[in-house]
């Protein structure tokens, strides 16, 4: 069986990977274990500064000998990892690798640079794991200050100076911040703070407050996820669609360029066209009549048989 896919044959990831962070305490972990049916795996020891009305179960992470257990065993009643802290996380699975193979460590029990490329690896492996479980996963890190020449930056403390090859492996990063006695977060990426926003979520969005309102946030953001990536499926399905339609139309129709000249006020004028549709469409149309030996008059935009070019 063939591992090359049609477009409308390449499956859509219908689970979150996200990221939230922000300054200790601002409630991180509570946000993200607003997501549907949380299971925490608390690496940091930090689950009991959560609120009791928000706890949920846990796993507290001794050894990444722990988070391959966890993956092993039944996680039906969940439907959603939160991971606190994903700095923490990369932690352990540093220590991991250079136990299993010294050569990833340095003398001072560091990762070499040779590690982080295997801890890159492992991470993605982990998310690829977690979403073959069917599982959402919510990333919490602390936030941290960093120059770009004058400009100061906020970004997650996650993996160092590699951290940015690990968000790119998300779909969401949320910055989370105080105004006043009220909480936001933004997913929009901005010359201020780190942000990946990949289902149009609004620029700015006030979390609840918690203690007396329900705390969901990160549930609606999970199925305004699920509904965009319905939504990209659809209209990637409709357009490959269209565009096979297209295609078979000028293959069965084009036979030389009187027949190719009349596909031209159908490609323009009838058909209901999605994205480029239309430029593929005329695109696929000349390379069909260039294969019947037709050029394209320069003047009158029409197509003719080699012989008439010629001897015009």
């Amino acid at each position: 069986m063939s591992l090359i896919k049609k477009p409308s044959e390449l499956t859509t990831p219908t689970t979150l990977k996200a990221l939230l962070y922000g300054q200790p305490g601002i409630g991180k972990t509570t946000l993200a274990l607003s997501a549907p049916d949380p299971l925490l795996l608390d690496f940091d020891g930090g689950v009991h500064r959560v609120k009791a009305q928000h706890q949920t179960p846990t796993v507290q992470i001794k050894s990444w000998e722990d988070v391959q257990q966890v993956l092993q065993e039944d996680l039906s009643d969940f439907k959603t990892l939160v991971i606190d802290t994903a700095g923490k996380m990369l932690d352990f699975m540093s220590v991991y690798l250079i136990k299993t193979n010294p050569k990833n460590g340095t003398a001072g029990g560091q990762l070499a640079i040779g590690g982080y490329g295997a801890r890159k690896a492992m991470f993605v492996q982990f998310l690829s794991q977690v979403s073959m479980l069917g599982l959402n996963l919510i990333f919490v890190a602390h936030d941290a200050e960093e120059k770009d020449g004058e400009q100061k930056i906020i970004r997650p403390l996650i993996g160092g100076s590699s951290g940015g090859d690990l968000i790119r492996e998300l779909d969401l990063v949320g910055y989370m911040e105080a105004k006043g006695k009220q909480r936001t977060i933004s997913f929009d990426a901005c010359e201020r703070f780190y942000g990946k926003n990949t289902c149009d979520l609004e620029p700015l969005i006030n979390i609840p407050d918690a203690t007396n309102d329900p705390n969901n946030l990160m549930s609606l953001i999970v199925k305004r996820y699920a509904v965009a990536a319905h939504e990209r499926k659809k209209q990637n399905d409709e357009f490959n669609n269209l565009m096979q339609t297209i295609k078979d139309n000028i293959d069965s129709f084009v036979t030389d360029a009187g027949t190719a000249n009349d596909m031209i006020p159908w490609i323009t004028d009838e058909v209901e066209h999605i994205w480029n549709s239309k430029m593929l469409a005329s695109r696929y149309l000349s390379d069909k009549a260039k294969s019947l030996g037709c050029t394209l008059n320069a003047k009158t935009k029409l197509f003719e048989n080699k012989k008439i070019a010629e001897n015009a």
